[in-house]
């Protein structure tokens, strides 16, 4: 799907993405407001910078085993955003990828992840919850800032110490 390809379409509600796309472009579905459901393949590889950012209405997104990138503020700004289920696959969680859903309650970062970016979850007003696999080595800088609500992380036990000196 190419950049911008249907950036602004605030009409837009629904989106299923047809098997043998490999690649979501640059802001494609930015500022979709009335988007809620996006269903995206086995085989989609990379989402692009900002593709969903701004589609406010969007409630939940399941990422498959096939991405292994998603690109800076790819999921920022969805504010109805609730569930994000991120299979294994990606090794990274870039900038802001989630910044400003604030409706998100608990994420799990999925144990093919090793650096959480800057800014990844910045100002998740709603965020809780949420669980780090042992394979997290790098939590960057404000990769969580501005997440108040913030009740638990969970960490493996032996990791505690390690984050501790971070």
């Amino acid at each position: 799907i190419g950049d911008y390809a249907f950036n602004g379409c605030r009409g837009l509600t629904s989106v299923t993405i047809s098997k043998g796309v490999t690649s979501i472009g640059e802001n494609a579905f930015e500022s979709c407001s009335s988007l809620t459901s996006v269903t995206i393949p086995e085989g989609v590889t990379k989402i692009g910078l900002c593709a969903f950012d701004g589609c406010t209405g969007l409630k939940k997104v399941v990422i498959p085993s096939s991405v292994t990138e998603i690109v800076s503020g790819a999921f920022s700004c969805c504010s109805g955003l609730c569930e994000i289920d991120v299979q294994s696959g990606i090794e990274y969680i870039d900038s802001e990828v989630f910044g400003d859903c604030t409706g998100l309650r608990k994420i799990v970062i999925p144990s093919s992840v090793t650096t959480i970016y800057d800014g990844a979850f910045l100002r998740c007003k709603g965020l809780e919850e949420i669980v780090i696999p042992e394979s997290v080595t790098r939590i960057g800088g404000n990769a969580f800032f501005r997440c108040d609500n913030i009740k638990a992380i969970y960490v493996p036990k032996g990791k505690v110490d390690y984050y501790k000196k971070r």
